[in-house]
């Protein structure tokens, strides 16, 4: 007689993995983003990424609107977030009232990039360094 083991199959869809460092930019939009006490703020629209360098410059924070309807996006410098894998998001140590007073711009003006000056204005506002470097 043989023993045989019993092994347990999932779909790829219920396993998470959290062992890799890296992560498709497709998984990351739409994770939601909470702030320090665990309220959910918003989720992540897109990142924007250096052409040349590679560089996460920061993530494009969906927050407010309706429906899309007057929606505005955030730019929140990607070293501010980090993941929570008890949340199943990411956590930045943000208020709302904070949200408010960032730098912002329209949903549909969200995959264009702004420019250096903007992108200057975003890091001042957060005090990080700008995302290009010196």
């Amino acid at each position: 007689m043989i023993e045989m083991e019993q092994v347990t199959v999932q779909s790829t869809d219920e396993v998470t993995d959290f062992q890799h460092e890296l992560i498709s930019s497709r998984r990351v939009e739409g994770t939601p983003v909470f702030n320090t006490r665990g309220e959910k703020l918003g989720h992540v629209h897109s990142v924007m990424i250096g052409k040349r360098n590679g560089k996460v410059a920061y993530a494009v924070m969906s927050f407010g609107g309706f429906l899309g309807m007057r929606e505005h996006v955030h730019p929140v410098p990607w070293e501010l977030l980090s993941y929570d894998v008890d949340l199943v998001g990411y956590v930045v140590d943000l208020t709302r009232d904070q949200l408010r007073g960032a730098p912002a711009m329209r949903l549909d003006e969200a995959d264009r990039p702004q420019g250096e000056d903007y992108d200057a204005q975003v890091s001042q506002y957060y005090g990080t360094m700008n995302w290009w470097g010196l």
